[in-house]
């Protein structure tokens, strides 16, 4: 383990114990030093959702965004294609653009001392510099960053040597793959700000045991010990969560103005599919719509998250379309959890603190324990996550 994290190897190999596990550290949600690990390590050297790839569909249109320690510009460049670049001029270090502002022209220039780059970050001209004879203007050309888009979302790569997404994404690929997210289209966007570390939410994501305690009205919709967890490839976690009857999504009656999304079978429409992607995304698959939140983690004990409502295009061309029916829903639900988050977070704030057991409806949080101390340990592999459910619970929360 990296000195730097200073996490306890005991308490490490404790969260992998297979039958009764436990949360990490204290330190894993407290310690800056962690943080600063785990931006190298977990979101640096991996692959991170960036966001929507429609949000960048013209050539020309960029936005700048952070991705684990590194600042990066992201732009459709005149070829069609995404480019990534580290957000610094080659001149004088200047940010080529704020962190997450977003704009459209044709070149990109920095607003210091007016240096010009063509959309694919070669030099393109300097102004008021007459350079030298020996002057060679490849070898100021913007520094690359790995960027690939899947099914509609923005994945970049700031060390440029991760494996390649598509083993990243793995067989989660084939889950989502009816629902084509990649043809759907944002009909609302929130932000939040929460007072919690980045792993708190997603925790909270990966299991419904407090769901009787604090979500009565998604309760109402889908018993919280229903469903099963999916074991595929890559860094995909989660499992489904079924309808009851009469429940036809999940929104405030249960019931929707839309029809479901044309590539699901009577099995998928009958139920919601949960799933992280590591580190950062969360992807809820609805009968008729996709939700998702994307998290950044900004300090030990705060996080920013977006969250985004997908629909079919067909509906939001309708002078009618109303997403309300889901973005209520899920407003209310995001705020309940995040009020537990930020409670989870003050508590861990107690120095008293010592890592509590996994119970047997929590087994995807047990997945992403071990996914993050298995990376804890190994710091030259990203995480996995384990095959092995605690207590050989079955769904995603039991």
């Amino acid at each position: 383990m990296n000195e730097s994290a200073q996490l306890p190897v005991d308490e490490l190999h404790a969260v992998l114990h297979t039958e009764t596990g436990s949360m990490l550290p204290r330190a894993a949600y407290v310690d800056p030093a962690v943080l600063t690990w785990e931006l190298e390590h977990f979101f640096s050297r991996s692959w991170v959702c960036a966001g929507r790839s429609t949000d960048l569909a013209m050539p020309g249109t960029r936005t700048a965004t952070r991705i684990g320690n590194e600042t990066v510009l992201i732009v459709r460049s005149d070829d069609g294609r995404l480019r990534g670049f580290f957000n610094v001029c080659r001149h004088r270090g200047h940010e080529l653009m704020p962190c997450d502002a977003s704009t459209t022209r044709a070149t990109i220039a920095c607003p210091y001392h007016a240096w010009v780059y063509n959309l694919d970050g070669t030099l393109h001209s300097t102004p008021r510099y007459d350079p030298p004879a020996d002057f060679d203007p490849s070898a100021h050309t913007l520094g690359a960053v790995s960027v690939e888009e899947w099914r509609g979302w923005i994945f970049v790569n700031a060390s440029g040597d991760a494996a390649p997404l598509v083993d990243h994404i793995g067989g989660f690929d084939a889950i989502v793959a009816a629902y084509e997210p990649e043809r759907l289209v944002v009909g609302a966007r929130h932000e939040y700000t929460m007072a919690a570390n980045w792993k708190l939410p997603i925790e909270n994501y990966h299991e419904c045991y407090h769901c009787p305690a604090i979500h009565p009205q998604l309760c109402l919709l889908s018993p919280p010990t229903s469903g099963e967890n999916f074991d595929v490839a890559g860094v995909a976690i989660g499992g489904s969560m079924d309808l009851v009857d009469g429940a036809v999504t999940m929104s405030i009656t249960g019931s929707s103005p839309l029809a479901p999304l044309r590539g699901l079978d009577d099995a998928q429409r009958r139920e919601v599919q949960y799933a992280g992607v590591f580190p950062n995304l969360l992807v809820s698959l609805h009968p008729d719509y996709v939700m998702t939140h994307r998290i950044r983690p900004v300090a030990p004990d705060l996080s920013e998250v977006e969250c985004v409502w997908l629909f079919d295009p067909d509906s939001i061309r309708n002078a009618d379309f109303d997403p309300s029916f889901a973005v209520d829903f899920w407003d209310i639900t995001n705020r309940q959890d995040w009020n537990a988050c930020e409670s989870v977070q003050r508590g861990l704030a107690n120095e008293r603190w010592t890592p509590g057991p996994i119970a047997p409806m929590e087994s995807t949080v047990y997945r992403f324990e071990t996914m993050v101390a298995n990376g804890y340990l190994d710091r030259e592999a990203l995480p996995q996550p384990s095959g092995q459910a605690l207590h050989a619970a079955q769904g995603p929360n039991q």
